[in-house]
């Protein structure tokens, strides 16, 4: 295994983007809720039990999830109230935080969808996610926005049915302690932001559309009601949020756009895996999410290592954009693909992905370092189990999952997706536990 470190010193420059301008909606509207009194109460609603099994692998407590083989599984977690929340594109799943199976449903109980994304807003103590929906006939495309009402998910929820005219595929969401944020690709307007308080009422909530995309919403742990977009343009980080004017009304403004100056930001060749000439999809040099913790964006992401994958992160100051430590996680020999990232109170750091190479199958991996590390570097990388088969698709599960512990924003979660022995996706998730200050130490 190779680190490389690489600390930015690139200096503000006379930028000609219009920055401080304000782009305000280009529109709103006003969506009333789908009420739910508690997580599976429609008679439409199958039972999805999946997972459990609790169990110790390599010193960190490891459960599975989702187990039903769907090779895009699409796996993601959010944590707070004691559990530990799971979707896919097949379903629903809350467990304990001891990895013990509670409830589970199909998302035909939240008005169907797949790429769920979520989280768990530790402003406000509720869970959130989306599931999005381009099967509709009259082609509107909505986005369901479900917010639950407490920080108990088995309890009562509200989602939000929301246009995404012309949209072509899921996209990613974020929270601020004011707003939740989503974008996606397609269509004249390809970003909305709503208020929790008022989504967690249950209220019909005004829905603002902005022209454009705004970049990645950002999961904001920070205390702060402004809601932060991040995008990769190029050979620039463009860092952007959203602010109130006097009234009250939302508008969206350019925090910094620089070149990030960085050696390896090529989007990453497929993979091979063992005994097939079938490579797989690696992941995207776009995050799968993004963190602001302690005034700093933090974000990994796969790149092209020249010729094969290989994950890179990055802590940049959100202020000024300007990239405060970037890493590399690199093996020449194999390919590191599909990851997040989780950021702690303390900026301990948690970096989930998958491996695969010529001689092994996809298999899920966790890295982290401690905050008082050497920058750009990080411990151990851990196995959290190993590939049993090839798979028979460029697919792979587009995404893996990390989180913070919502409860007390020290622990680290991640779930990550591993080819069971028919080369379909299963999951299992991890608990990092920082809230002891010592993690087992477990070399690859």
């Amino acid at each position: 295994m190779r680190l490389v470190l690489f600390v930015s010193f690139t200096f503000l420059y006379l930028q000609v983007h219009a920055q401080g301008i304000k782009q305000f909606p280009s529109r709103t509207e006003i969506i009333s809720p789908i009420h739910k009194k508690n997580f599976n109460d429609d008679a439409v609603c199958p039972e999805r039990k999946q997972g459990g099994n609790p169990a110790i692998v390599n010193g960190l407590l490891t459960f599975s999830g989702s187990i039903d083989g769907n090779r895009q599984v699409d796996p993601q977690i959010a944590v707070g109230g004691e559990y530990v929340m799971h979707g896919t594109n097949s379903g629903l799943i809350i467990y304990s935080k001891k990895g013990e199976y509670i409830q589970g449903v199909s998302q035909k109980c939240f008005n169907n969808g797949i790429d769920p994304k979520m989280f768990f807003d530790v402003h406000n103590n509720v869970f959130v996610f989306d599931l999005w929906w381009y099967y509709d006939q009259p082609k509107i495309k909505p986005v369901n926005i479900s917010v639950s009402e407490t920080n108990d998910p088995t309890g009562a929820w509200n989602t939000y049915p929301i246009p995404a005219q012309n949209g072509v595929d899921g996209g990613g969401i974020g929270y601020s302690k004011k707003w939740i944020g989503y974008s996606f690709p397609g269509g004249k307007e390809r970003t909305f932001i709503m208020k929790t308080a008022e989504a967690k009422a249950g209220r019909p909530t005004t829905i603002y559309h902005f022209e454009g995309s705004l970049g990645h919403p950002v999961f904001g742990q920070d205390n702060t009601e402004a809601l932060y977009f991040f995008e990769i343009a190029r050979k620039e980080f463009i860092i952007r949020k959203i602010m109130e004017d006097e009234k009250g009304n939302p508008y969206a403004v350019v925090v910094s756009q620089l070149p990030h100056n960085l050696q390896f930001m090529d989007y990453p060749p497929q993979s091979p895996q063992k005994g097939t000439t079938q490579k797989v999809s690696s992941g995207d040099r776009n995050p799968k999410n993004i963190v602001l913790q302690n005034g700093h964006l933090w974000f990994s992401q796969v790149i092209n290592k020249n010729g094969h994958a290989a994950v890179q992160w990055h802590q940049i100051n959100a202020n000024n954009g300007l990239i405060v430590q970037t890493g590399l996680i690199d093996k020449d020999e194999s390919n590191y693909i599909q990851t997040t990232i989780a950021v702690n109170r303390k900026e301990d750091v948690v970096i989930g992905f998958q491996e695969v190479n010529a001689n092994s199958f996809i298999s899920p991996r966790v890295a982290y370092r401690m905050a008082k590390d050497k920058p750009g570097t990080i411990r151990e990388i851990i196995s959290l189990g190993e590939g049993k088969a090839a798979t028979d698709g460029t697919s792979w599960g587009d995404y893996s999952g990390s989180m913070v512990d919502g409860d007390n924003q020290t622990d680290l979660w991640t779930i990550q997706s591993v080819a069971n022995d028919k080369g379909r996706g299963e999951t299992v998730i991890a608990k990092i536990p920082f809230g002891k200050r010592k993690v087992i130490k477990v070399k690859q």
